[in-house]
């Protein structure tokens, strides 16, 4: 049995995980170890979080709940990051502070 790391988060950008949202978040679980999984309910179905083909087909919407687990040597910091970007809205703000 894998032991997971799991968390949960509210997806609050306005067009919800879309292109430039689920771009981000894949290259950030791409650096970690950790198997990364997300999923639209905490029973699933649970996705590849590293797959941007995968993370884009969930269309998950502004206000839905995002699941989150991971398992390997990181998955906390995995799990922690990840929640920590969709709760900073993909960093979404301070990107358009700076180009604008």
């Amino acid at each position: 049995m894998t032991d997971w790391t799991s968390s949960s988060v509210v997806i609050r950008h306005k067009v919800g995980l879309h292109a430039r949202p689920s771009v981000k978040l894949t290259q950030l679980a791409k650096t970690f170890a950790a198997t990364v999984q997300i999923a639209g309910t905490p029973e699933g179905p649970w996705i590849d979080a590293k797959s941007i083909v995968k993370v884009m087909a969930m269309k998950a919407k502004q206000d839905s709940t995002l699941y989150l687990r991971a398992s390997g040597g990181d998955a906390a910091a995995a799990v922690t990051a990840l929640a920590g970007l969709v709760e900073r809205d993909f960093d979404e703000d301070r990107a358009h502070a700076a180009s604008g």
